[in-house]
């Protein structure tokens, strides 16, 4: 299908907008709307109740969240991808419960059913990201634009949270629910324009053995389990500054500090990986951000404080940044023949499990401060090891048996 087919007419004078123009505007938007809830949130009870109260609620809703997408994913998701536009059905259904799900949060912001709300945002956002994922593909042509479009979702991603959240911060002084109303408002635009996204199937027939062995192949998998760590190490560190935070002095600021620099160190790592995929391998990029996470787990370790869990919360997000655009350009050229679409979905959907993984451990055995940093440390360190054991950091004759392997007629 000819995607050009489907893009819009602006008006005159004016280029028409195309598929992945549409994608980037509902992605802002969902962030947008992202965003506004995260500053709503912050002085709520889901962060004022006892820690111990939450634990137990968080650890709940967290193994909660893992179910669409250990359950139901596989089983729907193939339905899915046969499914003529059905991922954008998916990614409006979502943009439509997110935007009620906001409006109920702003009703019982004060109640304990604020909890299950506020995790079926989670969610809701989860299952965005992996729709997203399948998309994306769908609204380019050849790898290298694959490539070049996830690295600027990632940067509209980062300047949008860095415009609203202070406009959101502003309306929290007149109440969390007027902000609140401002994520709705986010969400249901978000809708309308994935409602206008091309109607294309992400995968008509099922997967063939070449396609799944090309996705399991030495050449790609070294790098999908480094992902994987450094989606866990995200998890990991965000619910671990959540809680450990609350102990601190002002320990709602400093958690907000935290996300809002996480966000900023996220737009950096989008803007920097596409200039460091010029001058480097992608299995070098990935060993580096597996790498930096160790010595700034150590860093944090060491120092012990506020301020270096917050820079450490900092650089993981932007190493995880950066390894997505080495793990997304070395499964491309690492499975030529698998389907973008359903590949990208399939490995997006583990990545959420590692990150849901992650936050688990900390809610459940709360580390003190500088222990949690030397967790994010040895995942870091663990992750960099196995890296190197499976050959993805291998150059010569190893690594080029491994790609001809991948590449091999079948």
């Amino acid at each position: 299908m000819d995607r050009t087919r489907n893009d819009e007419a602006r008006g005159p004078g004016l280029p028409p907008v195309g598929p992945f123009e549409r994608l980037r505007r509902t992605h802002s938007l969902m962030v947008a709307g992202e965003t506004a809830m995260a500053v709503a949130l912050a002085d709520s009870m889901f962060l004022s109740i006892s820690p111990d109260a939450a634990r137990g609620r968080v650890i709940l809703f967290l193994a909660v969240s893992m179910a669409p997408f250990v359950v139901i994913g596989p089983w729907m998701g193939k339905r899915i991808d046969r499914m003529r536009g059905g991922h954008r059905m998916l990614v409006v259904a979502v943009g439509v419960l997110r935007a009620v799900v906001m409006v109920g949060i702003s009703h019982w912001i004060h109640s304990l059913s604020l909890f299950p709300l506020a995790f079926s945002a989670l969610v809701l956002g989860k299952t965005y990201a992996i729709a997203k994922s399948a998309i994306v593909p769908t609204t380019v042509r050849g790898d290298r634009a694959l490539v070049e479009a996830n690295g600027r979702l990632g940067l509209t991603a980062g300047a949008t949270g860095f415009v609203v959240a202070p406009i959101a911060a502003l309306l929290q002084v007149v109440g969390s629910s007027v902000t609140l109303w401002l994520g709705a408002l986010a969400f249901l635009f978000a809708a309308v324009n994935a409602w206008r996204l091309p109607r294309i199937v992400v995968a008509e027939a099922p997967a063939e053995r070449l396609e799944i062995e090309e996705m399991h192949s030495p050449a790609i998998m070294p790098s999908v389990r480094a992902m994987r760590t450094l989606r866990l190490a995200v998890g990991f560190m965000f619910f671990h500054m959540a809680f450990w935070l609350r102990g601190q002095s002002a320990g709602t600021a400093w958690f907000g500090l935290a996300v809002s620099l996480s966000g900023v160190a996220t737009l950096a790592g989008n803007f920097i990986a596409p200039r460091m995929n010029k001058r480097m391998r992608e299995a070098t990029m990935m060993m580096s951000s597996l790498v930096l996470v160790a010595v700034a787990g150590l860093c944090a370790t060491w120092y012990d404080r506020v301020v270096g869990g917050i820079l450490l919360a900092a650089t993981v997000n932007m190493a995880a940044a950066v390894g997505r655009l080495s793990f997304e350009s070395t499964v491309q050229s690492g499975a030529p023949d698998a389907n973008r679409g359903r590949m990208f979905a399939t490995f997006e959907t583990h990545n959420q499990m590692a990150w849901v993984l992650g936050g688990l451990v900390p809610v459940i055995i709360d580390p003190a401060g500088w222990f949690g940093f030397l967790s994010v440390a040895t995942i870091g360190s663990v992750g960099a090891a196995m890296f190197v054991r499976d050959g993805g950091i291998a150059t010569g004759p190893r690594a080029a048996r491994a790609r001809a392997r991948a590449r091999r007629p079948r």
